[in-house]
C-alpha cells in the first residue's frame, strides 16, 4: 500500500577512503595550511568582515551542466576554491556528490549556502562558526511543520485516483470512471480548514455499500476486537452508519475530533508512505470518498470509503489506538527513506492487518481485515501463520496487496504495541526528535538546548498541575 539510504560522508572528510588515517591527516593538513595562509593574508589586508573556511559537500543530479552551474555560484560571488572532489553518490545512483573546500568572508559564504540550497542538496558542512545547528546536521527530508503544510503533500497521489489500471473492475465502465474523476477533483481542491464537501451518493453506490456493510456486520461480533465493537454503535448513532446510508466524511471527522482529536482529510488515491504517515503525525487520516465498483462489491484493489469507514474509523475513535497511530506518524518525520519504509511496514501489519488476543481468543483490529470478509475469516481460521508483533522482525516482512498475507502479527494490546513501537522509533537515526503541540497543531523540532529547555519548562508546569491535584485529593480524603 505504501511506496536504503546509506549515511552520507562524515564531516570534514575527503572522498578518498582507501586509507582512513592518511585521508584524515591529509585533509586536516590542507585545512591547517589554508587557515595559516588566510591569517597571513589578513595581516596584510585587514577586512571589515571575518574570513571563514568551509568544507561543503553537496549532491546534485548527475547530468551534463549541473556541476558547472553549481560551481559558477562560487565564481560569481568571488569565493576562493581551495579543493574540489567529486564521486558517485552513496545515497542515490542518479546523483553526484561534490566536496568543495572554499574560503571567503562569512556573509558571502552564507549567501553561497543559501544559493546552493536552491539547486542542490547540501549533505554536510564543516564550519561551526558559520552555520546554525540546522546547517551543520545533514539536511533531512522535507516534512510538514504545521497541519496546514499537509496541503503541500496531500495531492501527491501515486496511483489510482481518477486513473484506473486495465485490471480494475471499473476500467471499462465510463460512467464509473467519470464518477471517480468527480471524487478525485473534490479531494484535489480541498484545503486544510475547509468543510469536507457533502456527496449525494447514487443508488448503485448505496447498494454496493449496503452489501459490504451487511456481510461484514455478520462477522464482527465473533471476529472484531472489543474496542471496535464498542465504537461501531456510536458511529451508527452519531454519523449515520446504516446499511442504506453512506456516512458523510464531514460528520465522521467531527465525531472523531470530539473523541480523539483525529480528523478526516479527503484524498484522491494512494499516497507515498512518507506523505501518509506525515498526516497521522497531526492526527489527520487521509480518507478516500469513492465506492468500489458494483460488479465486485466484496473486492477492491484499492482502499475505498467502505475500507476507510468500516475498517479504520471505529478504531480511530479509540484513544489508545489513536495515540499509537500518531506516534507512528511522528516517528516518520524527517526520517530516511529506509526508516520510513520500515515504519510503513509496521503500520501495514498493525493498523491494516493486526491481530490481538482478548479473553484468550484472537480478534482483529487491522482495517484491512475488518473490511475484507474473506481475509477476516482466513486470519482467524486457525490455519493462518501468526507471530508475536516485534517491530524489528515485522519491519522486514513483505506486504502483499492482491493475496492474503503470508503471516499476521499479534499484540496482547494496543498499549503493548505502542510501547514496542516507541522503543523501535528510538533506533531510527535522526539528529533530532519531534514533539507535537496540540494547541498550535504543529511540531517542534528538538535539536538544540533552547528547544529542549522549552519542553522541560512545559513539563514542569504540567507536573505542578498533577502535584496540586494530588494535594487537593489527599486533603479531601483526609490523608
Amino acid at each position: 500500500m505504501f511506496s536504503n539510504k546509506t549515511d552520507g560522508p562524515r564531516r570534514g572528510r575527503s572522498f578518498d577512503s582507501i586509507n582512513k588515517y592518511y585521508e584524515e591527516k591529509q585533509f586536516n593538513n590542507e585545512l591547517n595550511k589554508s587557515t595559516s595562509n588566510n591569517a597571513d593574508e589578513n595581516q596584510d589586508n585587514i577586512l571589515p568582515s571575518k574570513r571563514e573556511h568551509a568544507a561543503i559537500i553537496f549532491s546534485l543530479k548527475n547530468e551534463v551542466g549541473n556541476l558547472v552551474k553549481a560551481l559558477k555560484l562560487f565564481q560569481e560571488n568571488q569565493v576562493n576554491l581551495l579543493h574540489i572532489e567529486s564521486r558517485k553518490s552513496r545515497r542515490s545512483n542518479s546523483e553526484l556528490e561534490v566536496l568543495v573546500n572554499c574560503d571567503s568572508e562569512r556573509e558571502t559564504l552564507k549567501e553561497i549556502i543559501r544559493l546552493l540550497k536552491k539547486q542542490t542538496n547540501i549533505v554536510t558542512m564543516d564550519s561551526p562558526e558559520l552555520c546554525s545547528a540546522e546547517d551543520v546536521f545533514p539536511e533531512e527530508p522535507w516534512f510538514p511543520r504545521k497541519i496546514s503544510d499537509l496541503d503541500k503533500c496531500a495531492n501527491r497521489v501515486l496511483m489510482y485516483g481518477s486513473a484506473l489500471d486495465a485490471d480494475h473492475p471499473g476500467f471499462k465502465d465510463n460512467v464509473y470512471r467519470k464518477r471517480r474523476k468527480y471524487f478525485a477533483d473534490l479531494a484535489m481542491s480541498y484545503k486544510h480548514g475547509d468543510p469536507i464537501p457533502r456527496v449525494e451518493f447514487t443508488e448503485e453506490e448505496v447498494r454496493t455499500w449496503g452489501v459490504v456493510f451487511r456481510e461484514l456486520n455478520k462477522l464482527y461480533p465473533s471476529h472484531a476486537c472489543r474496542e471496535y465493537l464498542r465504537n461501531l454503535p456510536l458511529l451508527s448513532q452519531h454519523c449515520g452508519y446504516r446499511e442504506d446510508n453512506i456516512p458523510q466524511l464531514e460528520d465522521v471527522s467531527r465525531f472523531l475530533r470530539e473523541r480523539t482529536g483525529f480528523m478526516i482529510r479527503p484524498v484522491a488515491g494512494y499516497l507515498s508512505p512518507r506523505d501518509f504517515l506525515a498526516g497521522l503525525a497531526y492526527r489527520v487520516f487521509h480518507c478516500t470518498q469513492y465506492i468500489r465498483h458494483s460488479s465486485a462489491p466484496l473486492y477492491t484493489p484499492e482502499p475505498d470509503t467502505c475500507h476507510e469507514l468500516l475498517g479504520h474509523v471505529p478504531l480511530l475513535a479509540e484513544p489508545s489506538f489513536a495515540q499509537f497511530s500518531q506516534e507512528l506518524g511522528l516517528a516518520s518525520l524527517g526520517a530516511s527513506d529506509d526508516a520510513v519504509q520500515k515504519l510503513a511496514t509496521c503500520y501495514f501489519f498493525t493498523v491494516e492487518f493486526g491481530l490481538c488476543k482478548q479473553e484468550g481468543k484472537l480478534r482483529a483490529y487491522g482495517a484491512g481485515l475488518l473490511s475484507s470478509i474473506s481475509e477476516l475469516q482466513h486470519a482467524l481460521s486457525g490455519s493462518a501463520k501468526i507471530l508475536p508483533f516485534d517491530p524489528k522482525i515485522t519491519c522486514n516482512q513483505e506486504c502483499l496487496i492482491t493475496t492474503f498475507q503470508e503471516v499476521y502479527f499479534m499484540s496482547e494490546s494496543f498499549e503493548e504495541a505502542k510501547v514496542k513501537m516507541r522503543e523501535f522509533a528510538k533506533t531510527i537515526r535522526r539528529p533530532f526528535t519531534v514533539r507535537y503541540n496540540p494547541y498550535t497543531q504543529s511540531v517542534c523540532v528538538l535539536k538544540d538546548m533552547p528547544s529542549i529547555n522549552s519542553v522541560v519548562e512545559e513539563l514542569r508546569h504540567e507536573l505542578d498541575i498533577v502535584g496540586d491535584a494530588l494535594h487537593r485529593l489527599n486533603k479531601h480524603l483526609g490523608i
